[in-house]
């Protein structure tokens, strides 16, 4: 900091934590979307096992830090401001069934946009604008609306840790226990090494941004630097308002993260050669991808988090909040998956066979 200032420092931790995490995501396929098919079909891909390495190594390692007495999160915006249940479960179900329609969620997108997948690309702009559009824009009206019908108090009625009781020490067993479930199903699906290896390294780079945020915010003295783990709602939307607005905007942790992540992933597909264009194949999908990043933009920030920013990087501090989105995330995927996917891959009967019906 003394060297390179303090939002720069900042700024490059972003950055640093951003591409390690975009280059892990994009090795292992870290994808909340993928985890929620393959858990409400009942298939054995390996994919909700990817998630839950990444899922239950933040948790432990989060927790692990707070009782090393390295971390403290109570000054974070998770755990110390009012929040939104309402908003948390609306804006989780809309997320959730976003993602669906999207075929990934916000940190997905960017990673897929990285190695050449223009649908992403298009989806994660029109997911940023929206979220700005929810955030300060003509849709901020009807979030602070709807995030106003059930709040919370900060502090300790935010705070699982708190409500439950089981301490810090608790939180760590839960994160090891869920490990240990992802290893024994790692062995018995056959997860690849980069499967596993690269979800330990998303769960990693979560757990060291709570870390190095928290330490740089003890340090600096002339800015106020927030205590933060990795979200890509509000990252996204304040990426796309430097690229707006006139230079000179203040640097931050986000807008370090972003550009790193996209780096990270860009590296990762050039070097096992993985760089391709895509684009869409007719109007109908690209409608579908258009509305899935609207209601991830608008849910994600009504939610206060997306995929990462609520079900891991929340989850890990255990703010209620962020846990009642990660339901609402997994239920509406589960459901939206069924009512838009299911039934239309779901084979037509033959004449004669039960369930044909005569045209």
């Amino acid at each position: 900091m003394s060297r390179l200032g303090e939002t720069q420092t900042v700024t490059l931790t972003g950055a640093l934590i951003g591409l390690l995490f975009g280059f892990f995501a994009h090795r292992s396929r870290f994808c909340l979307r993928s985890a929620a098919i393959e858990f409400s079909r009942g298939t054995r891909e390996g994919k909700l096992t990817v998630w839950l390495f990444a899922f239950a190594t933040a948790v432990l390692l989060t927790q692990g830090f707070i009782l090393a007495g390295w971390l403290d999160v109570t000054d974070a915006r998770q755990l110390a401001q009012r929040g939104s249940l309402s908003g948390a479960a609306i804006g989780g179900a809309m997320f959730g069934a976003g993602m669906i329609l999207a075929r990934g969620c916000s940190s997905r997108l960017l990673v897929l946009a990285a190695q050449g997948n223009l649908r992403a690309l298009l989806s994660g702009l029109v997911f940023a604008v929206t979220a700005q559009a929810a955030l300060t824009g003509v849709l901020s009206p009807l979030r602070t609306e709807v995030a106003g019908w059930w709040t919370v108090e900060g502090g300790s009625a935010r705070d699982l840790i708190a409500l439950t009781g089981i301490g810090h020490g608790g939180g760590a067993v839960f994160g090891a226990l869920w490990l240990i479930a992802a290893l024994v199903w790692a062995q018995r699906q056959g997860v690849k090494f980069w499967g596993w290896f690269g979800a330990v390294g998303v769960g990693a780079m979560v757990a060291t941004a709570w870390l190095l945020t928290y330490l740089e915010s003890r340090q600096a003295f002339d800015t106020v630097v927030p205590i933060q783990a990795l979200s890509f709602t509000g990252p996204s939307a304040d990426v796309l308002m430097l690229v707006l607005s006139p230079p000179g905007q203040p640097l931050k942790f986000d807008l370090g993260l972003v550009p790193g992540v996209f780096l990270g992933s860009f590296l990762s597909a050039l070097l096992w050669r993985e760089l391709k264009l895509e684009g869409f194949q007719g109007g109908q999908s690209m409608r579908r991808y258009i509305a899935g990043a609207m209601l991830m933009g608008f849910g994600g920030m009504l939610a206060g988090g997306c995929a990462v920013g609520a079900g891991v990087s929340g989850a890990a501090v255990f703010t209620i909040t962020s846990w009642v989105t990660l339901a609402a995330i997994w239920i509406a995927a589960s459901l939206t998956d069924w009512w838009v996917d299911r039934r239309a891959e779901a084979p037509v009967a033959a004449p004669g066979e039960p369930g044909y019906v005569s045209p």
